[in-house]
Order: structure tokens, then C-alpha cells, then sequence
């Protein structure tokens, strides 16, 4: 169909994630065609270098063909198994042993989910279902971060602390909070040891002010992703999980986006011998090839919600799509690319030109800080280096950097608040950085010579 007409259809009937949708109507779709290791093609035939991986979730790049035949095969022999009634399939019960295998010690359960939000949303649901079933019915209220991302879940949006998925949502509700982001580049508190202590501190502070016995749960992200890809100081995870430990509130880890390769290990949480009692993943999980997300669990939380009820008494939770074996398949494929295709030894080898690369545009007039953990990193752009002032939101520099981008053959987020997010797959060669960092500094150098941006630089 004529891309014209596709954008037309667009326009009048597909609604769009965390889009304005008048807006999307003025300015319509970018409609991609084609997909090969780090490349994407658009309907235009116009080649662009993927530096997000999609959406944080391509890992292993585009048209990865043996992941490709196993989907096909899965499709062939069983395209879809019920989990309910006891019903179960083999790609599904394989793929459950493999991840209990490659994830913290302290999880040994898993529940499927067709995604990130609704992993979040199950943890959600089994937390209350535990909390009520050990005896403790008031601990409803949850924790997490400022500039947190947990999906936008009817709930899980409360967890999020980013104001879009509030407005107009009635959210957050009265049993969520938040502490500050131990955010080191606008830190009030300077070095590494004392944003860790900052951050225990002031968890200790709100479970003291809410009651302990009110409190359930902190969620957290090992880096906050949709936030501004904001790095906290190497131990600050450890250092939150022993707390919770200590405060008798279970510790929530989402690795929606940092799992899989995307930080260095197969999860953040390994780096840190963190033990979660639940840890939420998609997104790597099939590298996007196919809808999946899980959430895990410690034998504490699955244990007292086994025994919280009589053995008659199901746990009303579940999903049509949950397991999905097609799905399952895909994943187990994705997982044999990352070790035994060498895709998870590829992005850690390659994680000193990512980081280099982006160090180096920290002599750019735009970039007042530069910071990555594994391939996964952040430019955020400031009108002052000295005092580190944000640009006018008027003056829409995420917009102006977008089209400059896409003009350029180069896909990355620019974050409304003019922070540029960067995830390249785990596939990228150094010739693929190379290309990168050329196209983006000419991307930030056309941006700067825009009279308006150029005149609100001090």
C-alpha cells in the first residue's frame, strides 16, 4: 500500500502509546518496512542506524534467522497452550528452568506476562496476595523512585513517577510514595558513599513515616531507564536490598529494561550479588521478537501464597497469553544467542567504545553530562555547563534534535527534558559506533547552529 494512504489510515484509526493524540493526527506516522542487525528501513527506503534497539528490547538486532525458524517451528508444531487447568508446554516449562538458572539465587519461581507493565502488575498483585496471607493486611503501601519507570498498568503507573502517566489518570493513588532518584549529576549530595546513604536514609525515613507495618514493598530499577537513563553509584542496589531486608519490606527489582545483556551481565542485579525477593523482566527477554515479559519470585513470597489458603483456593490471577509457547521458543532461542552466540561477550567488549564515544562528546557546547553502564547510556544537554540550567521547555530542543536526527539516519530517544537516551544492540560492531558518534555529533552540531538554540546557550 502507498505510504500515503497507510499514513492516512494511521491518522483515523491506530492510536498510539504515550502519544498526543491530536498531535499524532497533525504529524502522522514514520512507518518502518524492513529491519537487519542495527539498520532499520523506512517506508521511503531511507536506511537509519538503530541506537535504542526499538524500544530498550531488540538486543540481539533485526532479522536474527534462527530466531526467525524457531518461532516458525514453535508455530508449526503447537502455536498455542493454555496455562490454565494445568495445562503446560514444553518451550514454556524449559524456559522457566532457564531463567531460575541464570537469575539471582534468591528467585525460583515464574509467572509469564505478555510484557514489562503487566510483570509489574502481577508483582503488584502477588505482593497484596502475600501480604494478606502471612496475617499482615495493612502493609498496602509501596515505594519506589522519583523518575521511575513501572510500566502504565492501572496500578503500576502509580509506581511510575513521571507526571505524563498521571494526568488525567487519577494517579498516583494515596498508598504510593516516592524518594529521591540518586541521581549523581543533580545530586544535592556529592560522591559516591554519600548519594548510597542519602538514598538508604531516606527509605529508612519514609517507612519510618508511614509505619512499618504499613509498608510492603520498594520497587526500583538498578538504572532508571524512561527517567533519563540515570546511573546510581556502583553498590547503591546492594545497599537498598539490605535495608528492605532490615526494614521487613520485600525489595522489588525491575529489570525490564537492564536485563539481558544490556549492562554488562545477564542481569544488573548479578553485578552486585543482589537477592531480590521479586524481579520483573520483558523486553531482552525475546529481544522484541515476540510479546513476553516475566516476573520472578523468592520461595519467602511463593511459599506464603501457597499456604495462605486452602489447597483448594486458586490464586485468581492469570492471563490468556500467559506462557505463551511461541512466544517461550523465541526466548529460549534469545538466550542461546546472548551466551553461546557470543552476544552478551560482544556488548561487554564493545562497552569501552560506547562509553568512550560518549565521554567524548562531553567537550560539546550542548552536553553537560555523559554517562552509561554497559550499553546502555545518556547524554543530557544543559544551557549552562556551570550551573547546569535546563533549556526553556518553549524553545522543544527534544523535538528539534528528533528531526535533525531522523534527517541524519539515526534513531535514540530525546527525552522531553533534554536528555538523549542511547541502547544500542548487543550486535553493534565498532564500525556501527563509529557511524553513531559521527552522525550524532553532527546532529548536536546542525542543533547548536539553530539561531534559537544557539542564543540560549550561556
Amino acid at each position: 500500500m502507498q505510504t500515503s494512504a497507510l499514513a492516512a489510515l494511521d491518522r483515523s484509526h491506530l492510536i498510539h502509546p504515550v502519544a498526543s493524540f491530536r498531535e499524532h493526527e497533525e504529524l502522522g506516522p514514520i512507518i518502518l518496512k524492513s529491519g537487519q542487525g542495527a539498520y532499520l528501513t523506512d517506508h521511503q527506503d531511507k536506511q537509519l542506524l538503530d541506537a535504542f534497539s526499538g524500544l530498550w528490547c531488540v538486543n540481539t538486532g533485526y532479522g536474527q534467522q534462527s530466531v526467525i525458524r524457531a518461532a516458525t517451528e514453535q508455530m508449526e508444531r503447537l502455536p498455542y497452550a493454555t496455562g490454565y487447568f494445568h495445562f503446560a508446554s514444553e518451550p514454556a516449562i524449559l524456559l522457566a528452568k532457564k531463567l531460575v538458572d541464570i537469575s539471582p539465587a534468591s528467585l525460583k519461581h515464574v509467572y509469564f506476562t505478555l510484557g514489562g507493565s503487566d510483570a509489574v502488575d502481577a508483582a503488584i498483585r502477588y505482593i497484596t496476595h502475600y501480604t494478606n496471607s502471612i496475617g499482615k493486611p495493612g502493609k498496602k503501601h509501596f515505594i519506589s523512585l522519583q523518575r521511575g519507570y513501572h510500566g502504565s498498568s492501572s496500578v503500576g503507573a502509580g509506581l511510575t513517577a513521571l507526571p505524563n502517566f498521571h494526568f488525567n489518570f487519577n494517579l498516583p493513588l494515596p498508598t504510593q510514595h516516592y524518594l529521591p532518584s540518586p541521581y549523581p549529576y543533580r545530586s544535592d549530595v556529592q560522591g559516591d558513599e554519600a548519594i548510597i546513604a542519602a538514598s538508604v536514609q531516606s527509605l529508612r525515613d519514609k517507612v519510618a513515616e508511614l509505619g512499618a507495618d504499613n509498608v510492603a514493598a520498594f520497587f526500583c530499577e538498578p538504572i532508571q531507564g524512561s527517567g533519563g537513563v540515570v546511573v546510581p553509584p556502583k553498590g547503591w542496589l546492594k545497599a537498598m536490598q539490605l535495608a528492605c531486608n532490615e526494614l521487613d519490606i520485600l525489595f522489588v527489582v525491575d529489570e525490564v529494561i537492564t536485563g539481558f545483556g544490556r549492562t554488562g551481565p545477564m542481569f544488573a542485579c548479578l553485578d552486585e550479588d543482589v537477592q531480590p525477593d521479586l524481579m520483573t523482566m520483558a523486553k531482552g527477554l525475546t529481544a522484541g521478537y515476540a510479546p513476553m515479559g516475566a516476573v520472578m519470585m523468592s520461595d519467602r513470597v511463593y511459599n506464603a501464597i501457597a499456604d495462605g489458603a486452602p489447597m483448594s483456593t486458586v490464586v485468581g490471577h492469570g492471563q490468556t497469553y500467559s506462557a505463551h509457547p511461541v512466544s517461550a521458543a523465541v526466548a529460549l532461542e534469545v538466550l542461546r544467542l546472548y551466551e553461546e552466540g557470543g552476544l552478551l561477550e560482544n556488548g561487554r567488549r564493545l562497552e569501552p567504545v560506547f562509553a568512550g564515544g560518549l565521554r567524548a562528546l562531553l567537550d560539546h557546547p550542548l552536553v553537560g553530562d555523559a554517562r552509561s553502564r554497559g550499553l546502555l547510556g545518556a547524554l543530557e544537554l544543559v544551557a549552562d555547563k556551570n550551573t547546569k540550567a535546563r533549556f526553556a521547555p518553549e524553545l522543544k530542543l527534544h523535538d528539534r534534535i528528533f528531526q535533525v536526527a531522523y534527517r541524519h539516519g539515526l534513531i535514540f530517544r530525546a527525552f522531553g527534558d533534554n536528555i538523549l537516551g542511547f541502547a544500542p544492540a548487543l550486535c553493534y560492531t565498532e564500525a556501527d559506533f563509529a557511524l553513531m558518534f559521527a552522525r550524532l555529533r553532527a546532529i548536536l552540531d546542525e542543533v547548536l547552529a539553530q539561531p534559537e538554540v544557539r542564543q540560549a546557550v550561556r
